[in-house]
């Protein structure tokens, strides 16, 4: 059968005929549907966590004088807060489960006990005694990638990794190479780094340790200029931390009596939070002189802002309660400033509360409160700082 209905169409319809003339239909456009997963439940807590931190900062403002100086802040080593807790049939696949607190101490123990260099033979090696190496023997060891012979200089003679054996350090050596020794500078500049972090403080104010730092800090700015901060993570803010401790005492000082007026101010016109960020923002600019460096330096430059903060408070409040001052080297190590704050602020409680004004006790119960524990990032902190100490009206 052949199907003539094209043709029948093409003479048009019989005369007597209806033909039904009808509305086209017409068509929903085609919406796309990509359903998003929600977020994990530690992160709903940890914004909660966030919304009600910042409903207590905002609180205290109306509570400054309820009594003679709350200690809601535990002793100085316990200035922490405890680990938010999640129900592990909650916790999504795949989301460490904070309660295992014993097992998170053990990995970071471990952590930070662990060698950058390869295990194996070092760990097998009988005790022998040292004898510090030559120059040339280290330079030796960087080129022929003996990491753990190197090891071993870290450990006991860190500073032969710092000398200079004509015009050339074990760090510059390997990155002069070439590519070749990229991993054996990657590792030296950990090492380096690591030693300013784990510095003690009472090793700090001393000669020799002063003379490392200089050396350390013309390593680090070598190792930036090869641009191996791409490689090592922490090796901006190490190098800005060895620059404070060595020869910064001067910039910090002038930058907390700076932060102090601006902590005096009136609330429209004094903006703490913003001075010490401006600072520390123009001190790293000065420093490295590259956007792009200074734009994954974001966790030191809210540390640093925080201690500028924390630092000037307690030099204004201790015109009026006396005390010693915050030592420079713990600016911008962690939370070492925090320690410090809380253990003289505590300390002279009864004093602040009958010497100092309503206002600066007030920023010292915010400091104290917004600081306080490891549940929020510094950035977050400096923030909600900001909210209240710049924008909002005080006491």
């Amino acid at each position: 059968m052949l199907n003539n209905y094209y043709l029948l169409k093409a003479i048009g319809p019989p005369e007597n005929d209806p033909v039904a003339h009808g509305k086209p239909r017409i068509k929903e456009p085609s919406s796309y549907v990509l359903p998003e997963r929600l977020p994990s439940t530690n992160i709903f807590l940890r914004e909660a966590y966030a919304s009600l931190e910042q409903a207590h900062l905002h609180q205290l403002r109306h509570h400054v004088d309820d009594e003679p100086y709350n200690d809601d802040v535990g002793e100085v080593g316990e200035a922490q807060d405890e680990e938010i807790t999640v129900n592990p049939l909650e916790t999504p696949i795949g989301t460490p489960s904070p309660s295992s607190s014993r097992f998170k101490t053990l990995s970071e123990t471990l952590r930070n006990r662990r060698l950058s260099f390869p295990l194996g033979q070092s760990q097998q090696r009988q005790a022998s005694p040292w004898k510090d190496p030559e120059p040339y023997e280290v330079l030796r060891a960087v080129e022929r990638k003996d990491l753990i012979y190197l090891s071993e200089v870290r450990d006991r003679a860190f500073h032969l990794l710092l000398r200079k054996t004509g015009d050339v350090t074990p760090l510059l050596h390997a990155m002069r190479i070439g590519s070749s020794h990229r991993d054996v500078a990657i590792i030296l500049v950990g090492a380096l780094s690591r030693w300013v972090n784990n510095l003690d403080d009472d090793e700090v104010q001393k000669p020799r340790t002063k003379l490392l730092l200089k050396a350390l800090r013309t390593n680090l700015k070598l190792a930036i200029d090869y641009g191996l901060q791409s490689s090592q993570s922490d090796l901006l803010a190490s190098f800005l931390q060895t620059l404070i401790m060595s020869e910064g005492e001067k910039w910090v000082w002038n930058q907390v009596s700076n932060v102090g007026l601006a902590l005096r101010s009136t609330p429209e016109e004094g903006k703490p939070v913003e001075t010490a960020e401006l600072a520390v923002r123009a001190f790293t600019t000065r420093e490295l002189g590259k956007a792009a460096a200074i734009a994954s330096l974001e966790d030191y430059i809210a540390n640093a802002t925080a201690d500028l903060l924390m630092m000037a408070a307690w030099d204004v409040a201790s015109q009026s309660v006396g005390g010693d001052p915050i030592p420079v080297y713990c600016f911008a190590r962690d939370e070492r400033v925090y320690s410090v704050f809380v253990s003289r602020t505590q300390e002279h409680k009864d004093a602040i509360f009958k010497s100092c004004t309503r206002r600066l006790r007030w920023q010292i119960k915010l400091l104290e409160r917004a600081l306080k524990g490891r549940n929020l990032t510094f950035r977050r902190k400096v923030e909600m700082l900001r909210a209240e100490m710049d924008t909002g009206s005080g006491p």
